[in-house]
């Protein structure tokens, strides 16, 4: 999911912890929130044109419409990631967890995040003082009935993520990938093509060997 969110210009954070302080003064981790997620206004993809000047290059700034947000305001995405249906889990709903959250991301002050917390759990965003919006975005392979938050099926990423490594293959096809599930993909890709450095290298063989 983060390469999906990457590719559309966010900045992610997985499994971000939340702290308490217990009775004994220590410190435990209380919960996890799925995914955290940050897009400035205009954030785009600059695809470089190979053999060609600076002038070449296509700049990217739409995000996938499925996400439903607008290329001309920041959004902060607080997201789950279900292999069944799209929901949010306790932690995602959870008002001090939340809390918590906006807090630490400099969203808001102490004193501000409780109401705007509230607004973020009855409709599933809330415009922040700082000007950015904040929404809950389930991810999972069903959608349910429409509810206060955004949903984006697995189904959808997938196929988005397929269709860009393909629209941009030139370049993207001769890249090393650190993400594992983009890198994945771009090795099926590799595979569908018949282009695995493996298969080149067999083939330069027997071109030379006629």
């Amino acid at each position: 999911m983060q390469a999906y969110l990457r590719v559309n210009g966010y900045f992610t954070v997985a499994e971000y912890p939340v702290v308490e302080t217990t009775l004994s003064g220590g410190v435990r981790t209380t919960t996890n929130l799925d995914l955290l997620a940050f897009r400035f206004p205009h954030a785009g993809r600059l695809v470089p044109a190979r053999g060609g000047g600076a002038t070449r290059h296509r700049m990217e700034t739409a995000p996938d419409p499925a996400l439903g947000v607008s290329p001309e305001r920041s959004d902060m995405i607080v997201g789950e990631v279900k292999e069944g249906r799209a929901v949010l889990n306790d932690a995602a709903t959870d008002p001090a967890t939340l809390r918590v959250a906006l807090v630490r991301f400099g969203c808001c002050s102490a004193d501000a995040a409780p109401q705007l917390v509230e607004n973020l759990l009855r409709d599933g965003r809330a415009l922040l003082p700082v000007g950015h919006e904040i929404r809950m975005v389930a991810f999972g392979s069903t959608i349910g009935a429409p509810g206060r938050y955004h949903t984006v099926t697995l189904g959808h990423v997938l196929a988005f993520l397929q269709d860009y490594i393909r629209e941009h293959w030139e370049v993207i096809g001769h890249t090393d990938h650190k993400d594992p599930a983009f890198g994945f993909l771009v090795l099926l890709e590799k595979a569908l093509r018949g282009a695995t450095p493996a298969a080149e290298g067999i083939a330069d063989e027997r071109t030379r060997t006629g």
